[in-house]
């Protein structure tokens, strides 16, 4: 039974109707471009068909409640009093907050919310969660939906709400991805540009079932250390340091700030490269590149981790891989791989194994494809 049906089927038994919509939001997986957004550079996500669902029906009343079949807790609130929570629901109390201020005409409804991200990941559950409860109050209201707005909007639920520094990447992608294509995204403007899939390539994420630690703390520590080397270079992002700049002209820069700096410079420079790789089909070179976006996440970013590199090696390692590496923020979640349609499936197997006698971790490899973004699935 597919997680559409399942939610159809529980809200069902639990409200004697069917739902009166379904929506959706899908996670992402990064192909290249890690620690860029926040330096107004370029990223190159692309949706995964894993997503966040939502079966829900209108309610008189200014109410929103919403039960998880992955959660113990739910959301319960009113609309015209929205105050802090204390679990997932914050995501769902500050999306609505956000709407409000923004001028969007809210009104209440209850639902069933079930997904299959894996959470802790890497692959953006938060921000799946975020656009499926937008395209939630759009269903029930249908103001003009715009994505670029709803992801903006979702990026200030995480900033203003729930005080966490993150960029715009994770939101950009699941409201704005479309089904066999990749999005080049300009993080500073926001434009952005839709880009097929090499024929013959699958995706491939590679968890690494370990979690995250400390990445709150090291990631607000990489924001601050990129501020500083923009400062020190008189600009306003990293975004605006071409290479040979930063190469000639970074004497008397704190040597892990050069590092830190070097990443995203050339982390830049590798995703222009591989959008024009994928626009010309060469999986080869987009591998290439991915590997090399690895060892300097690895050694200049240092956000990689032991389970993170062992993965990517061994992924490497197989027959019909073109290229791997880290993906999310780092210390430990997913990495992802490109690999030929025909390898995939023996590709998943093995390096399960492998990873799984080096590490004594069972990883979960997700062969996967992209999907649309943010959507109105039944109603």
């Amino acid at each position: 039974m597919s997680l559409q049906q399942q939610i159809t089927t529980e809200f069902q038994q639990r409200f004697n109707q069917l739902p009166t919509f379904v929506v959706r939001a899908p996670g992402r997986v990064n192909l290249i471009g890690e620690h860029t957004d926040y330096n107004e550079g370029f990223v190159l996500p692309m949706t995964i068909n894993r997503s966040m669902w939502i079966a829900l029906r209108p309610r008189d009343d200014q109410k929103v409640i919403i039960s998880s079949l992955d959660f113990p807790d739910f959301a319960d609130f009113s609309l015209d009093e929205i105050i802090h929570g204390e679990s997932w629901d914050e995501y769902v109390r500050g999306m609505a907050w956000v709407l409000q201020t923004e001028g969007y005409h809210l009104q209440g409804w209850e639902g069933i919310l079930a997904s299959d991200i894996p959470v802790g990941a890497g692959l953006s559950s938060s921000a799946a969660l975020e656009l499926s409860v937008a395209r939630a109050f759009w269903a029930i209201s249908r103001w003009d939906w715009n994505p670029t707005k709803m992801a903006l909007a979702a990026q200030r639920t995480e900033n203003e709400w729930l005080g966490l520094k993150s960029g715009i990447m994770d939101q950009m992608i699941s409201s704005n991805g479309k089904e066999d294509h990749v999005l080049l995204i300009d993080c500073r403007d926001l434009t952005s540009q839709l880009i097929p899939l090499p024929e013959g390539v699958s995706v491939v994420v590679l968890d690494t079932a370990s979690r995250r630690s400390l990445i709150d703390s090291a990631y607000n520590e990489r924001v601050t250390q990129c501020k500083l080397a923009s400062d020190f270079f008189g600009v306003v992002a990293l975004r605006d340091i071409p290479l040979a700049i930063l190469e000639t002209r970074s004497v008397g820069l704190d040597a892990l700030i050069r590092r830190r700096a070097r990443h995203v410079v050339t982390e830049n420079n590798r995703t222009l490269q591989a959008a024009e790789a994928m626009q010309a089909g060469d999986a080869i070179k987009l591998g290439q590149l991915m590997n090399a976006s690895h060892l300097s996440l690895r050694d200049d970013y240092e956000v990689s981790s032991e389970e993170l590199n062992t993965m990517v090696e061994i992924a490497d390692s197989q027959p019909g891989c073109f290229g791997a590496r880290m993906t999310g923020a780092g210390f430990g979640g997913c990495a992802v791989a490109l690999v030929q349609n025909s390898s995939a499936p023996s590709f998943a197997d093995e390096v399960a194994v492998a990873y799984q006698e080096q590490t004594g971790f069972q990883p979960y490899v997700y062969i996967c494809h992209p999907t649309n973004g943010a959507e109105l699935v039944e109603g």
